[in-house]
């Protein structure tokens, strides 16, 4: 969303002096020693989260060739670009904050394990609860909320883990003290407090819908590991790179890694058994910014969520007459 709406204010939990290690490294450091990566940051981007098909084995692009990618994406993004016929637009330009330029590195998707670009397929398990949710979805789309997908109901999306880009909000703030990082995203005001004391994981009967994540970091690099997601096959998640489907045996690894004063380096492998083939993994450039951060007023689940039950609800009546 545009800068237009109340500012969200975030006081910091720990000065933000740094420090030098002398001996050590030219990386600038908390007055503690870990490597500073405190900030706002965005990722932002108009590489797609998977490799367009089109595109085949073509793992980057050349300067010219990204170029001619970020017009043309502009353009079939623009969202205030006339509709054809018979359809309906939803958010115009005035909305949208993707950013106007692809990854550094040029790749062409985010996904970059495989090498395909492509997100492995579903297990036959997973396939078939897929099948079998997507058949109830044509009789029973909207007998509770809970039919409905999660960003409908303004509760997760899927900016926070893994931290993968959306149209907008695409920002987050990150604040260290002495053995814990908090990391804040935009979208939907999620606060991620990431523990660094080797502390277990809580007790695999408590899901929470940002998980349970476990930091510590390898030389430069933050480590987090995230488990207990509350996800399971009979609800809908509201991100498209799950398909709707996970389980408790969902785990998300990622790496935050200083490149420059002004990049971090993210990357994060997901990891699920039961729903995916094989594990996959996404890489992205996040971009130092001025911010701030705002808050998100997700007003879907305020009206559209009554006016999408009441309409089925008027549906099934005229049904029965």
């Amino acid at each position: 969303m545009k800068r237009t709406v109340t500012a969200f204010v975030v006081v910091s939990l720990c000065a933000l002096a740094t420090t030098h290690i002398s001996g050590q490294d030219s990386l600038r450091r908390t007055p503690w020693g870990d490597p500073d990566i405190e900030g706002i940051w965005t990722n932002a981007t108009l590489t797609p989260l998977q490799r367009p098909p089109e595109l085949a084995a073509k793992e980057f692009f050349t300067a010219e060739e990204a170029k001619q990618f970020q017009e043309t994406r502009l353009e079939q993004t623009n969202a205030d670009r006339p509709l054809p016929p018979g359809q309906v637009g939803a958010y115009n330009d005035a909305f949208f904050e993707r950013g106007t330029s692809i990854v550094r590195s040029r790749r062409t998707s985010l996904v970059i394990d495989p090498t395909d670009g492509r997100i492995p397929a579903l297990t036959p398990e997973a396939q078939r609860h897929v099948e079998g949710r997507q058949q109830r979805e044509k009789t029973s789309p909207a007998d509770g909320p809970e039919d409905r997908w999660l960003t409908e109901r303004c509760i997760l999306f899927g900016a926070t883990v893994p931290m993968l880009p959306e149209p907008y909000n695409n920002n987050y703030r990150i604040i260290q003290s002495p053995g814990l990082v908090t990391i804040l995203v935009e979208m939907n005001h999620d606060a991620r407090v990431i523990p660094l004391d080797n502390r277990p994981h809580v007790n695999g009967n408590i899901r929470q819908w940002t998980g349970d994540p476990r930091g510590h970091w390898e030389g430069n690099t933050l480590v987090v590991e995230t488990t207990n997601l509350k996800f399971n096959h009979q609800s809908r998640f509201g991100v498209g790179y799950l398909n709707g489907v996970s389980d408790e045996r969902l785990r998300v690894i990622e790496r935050f890694t200083i490149t420059d004063a002004n990049t971090l380096t993210y990357r994060a492998t997901v990891e699920d058994p039961t729903v995916f083939v094989r594990p996959w993994t996404v890489e992205l450039s996040m971009a130092r910014t001025a911010g701030p951060l705002y808050e998100v007023a997700c007003h879907e689940g305020n009206y559209g969520m009554f006016n999408i039950l009441s309409g089925h609800r008027a549906e099934e009546r005229q049904q029965r007459r």
